[in-house]
């Protein structure tokens, strides 16, 4: 019998047992290791809360991870059913029949399977494992197993708790959702009864108006977040948390409340900024940054002692970089063509920005420095015209990477459209464009209410009589 048709079998062998709750349970005492997984798929899917929380108790393997699994109902109530279900253990409780889970992890992750497989049997292996914190699993019992290496650990001088530590992965998000608010506070009452055995690691974290959960940051370890994304917050705020979150690869900041760019908290900020050495992907919004570009961006001199540093805020190895409703000028994009970092970047979001009107030279530049590695460019209303259009074609043509492009709002006329596209078709990697409506069909361009359909629909099938000639 193939591998399909054994998962097949095994599916609905699941579905059988699960059509009776209380007996599903029940049969976990004697349920084979290789059963487990298939039949926490199905109890997971399906939204048996009490199966899957009577699952995580006797869990026989080290990992637990929800992975690609996806509910649309009950969301958060089958995720403290599994929350739940967690054991502090002991070290007495460890046979190859006792509950053995570790590692409990509620991000999803298409990639990521429901368990790991065991390679090492002196440490909980999971390939997801937190790594920064020093609460941790693996740092913890890292510890242990060196000083019992070295010879200094005795029968007396065993600490009197044989708790293990426990890891609860899981992305967060701080709102003002009742259920949202309800499930953090679930999640701080588990924390607390624990006594430190269980750390929670969460690596994204969402925060909207800051004001409102600075308490609530307390009972998290700072230092484990790598995707930081914040809305509504003051800059000596973001400060504050940037210092803490010093592992972050990705950041995203939204309507931030600051008086000037030439203020302490600016100055402050770009120091703290400039610390994040991971940094891979950036993102601003609502960030007022018009001719300051340079400060992200341009090398500075740092004065130690009797010495001078070169250093940059933002490290070369940037591969995204969103910087739209920032206010930037002409002088900002030609920094931004002048630097460094553009000669990495995968993802540019330049939009809400009128930036280009009729200078187009700094652009062209810098589209010119991105062509080897650029896949995502969005300009959306950024008052880009026929002729700005028509210089940068020949530049964007060559960005052979390209993926994805946008520029709806901008004021295209119809011809300059078409000459676009067919620039571009020759682009095999670009399977997704968003352009402008034309100007011709509006009425009057800066009031999208008075759009003609009849004209917009003629232009939808022009082009896609174009495409279709061109096969793409």
């Amino acid at each position: 019998m193939d591998q399909k048709a054994i998962a097949t079998l095994l599916k609905l062998a699941a579905r059988s047992l699960l059509s009776n709750e209380p007996a599903a349970i029940h049969a976990l005492e004697e349920l084979p290791r290789d059963l487990f997984v298939p039949l926490f798929i199905e109890a997971f899917l399906g939204g048996h809360k009490k199966t899957v929380k009577a699952m995580v108790k006797v869990w026989p393997f080290r990992c637990l991870h929800i992975g690609a699994l996806s509910v649309q109902e009950s969301y958060y109530e089958i995720l403290e059913a599994m929350i739940g279900g967690l054991q502090i253990l002991s070290d007495q409780n460890s046979s190859s029949w006792g509950p053995k889970l570790r590692i409990l992890d509620l991000r999803q992750d298409p990639d990521c399977g429901t368990t790991c497989s065991e390679i090492s049997s002196t440490f909980p292996f999971c390939f997801q494992s937190c790594v920064y914190s020093q609460h941790s699993i693996l740092k913890t019992e890292e510890a242990q197993h060196n000083v019992k290496c070295l010879g200094n650990v005795n029968s007396e001088s065993e600490p009197p708790s044989t708790q293990k530590t426990m890891e609860l992965l899981v992305d967060l998000s701080f709102n003002d959702t009742l259920r949202t608010k309800q499930f953090i506070s679930f999640l701080q009452s588990k924390v607390e009864q624990s006594f430190g055995s269980l750390h929670i690691c969460c690596r994204d974290l969402q925060i909207d108006k800051m004001s409102a959960h600075k308490s609530v940051l307390q009972f998290l370890d700072l230092g484990c977040i790598d995707h930081l994304e914040l809305n509504q917050a003051y800059l000596n705020e973001v400060t504050t948390l940037l210092a803490q979150t010093i592992h972050l690869n990705s950041i995203s900041l939204s309507n931030i409340s600051f008086k000037r760019c030439k203020g302490e908290d600016f100055r402050t900020f770009l120091i703290q900024l400039g610390q994040l050495h991971n940094l891979q992907e950036l993102s601003l919004a609502l960030f007022c940054l018009t001719d300051q570009l340079h400060k992200l961006l341009s090398p500075h001199f740092s004065e130690i002692g009797f010495l001078f540093s070169l250093y940059r805020i933002l490290p070369p190895q940037l591969d995204t970089l969103c910087l739209s409703f920032c206010g930037l000028s002409n002088r900002d994009i030609t920094v931004l063509s002048q630097s460094s970092q553009a000669t990495h970047l995968r993802l540019l979001n330049l939009s809400n920005n009128q930036i280009f009107s009729e200078v187009y030279e700094p652009f062209r530049t810098l589209l010119e420095k991105v062509a080897g590695t650029l896949q995502y460019l969005e300009i959306n209303n950024c008052l880009i015209t026929d002729s700005t259009l028509s210089a940068v074609i020949p530049a964007l043509s060559h960005c052979t990477h390209l993926r994805v492009l946008s520029f709806a709002f901008n004021p295209i006329t119809m011809p300059l459209l078409m000459d676009l596209l067919q620039h571009i078709t020759c682009l095999m990697e670009l399977k997704h464009v968003i352009y402008p409506v034309p100007v011709h069909c509006y009425e009057q361009w800066s009031f999208p209410g008075s759009l003609d359909q009849q004209k917009l629909a003629e232009v939808q099938a022009q082009l896609a009589a174009m495409l279709q000639v061109v096969e793409r």
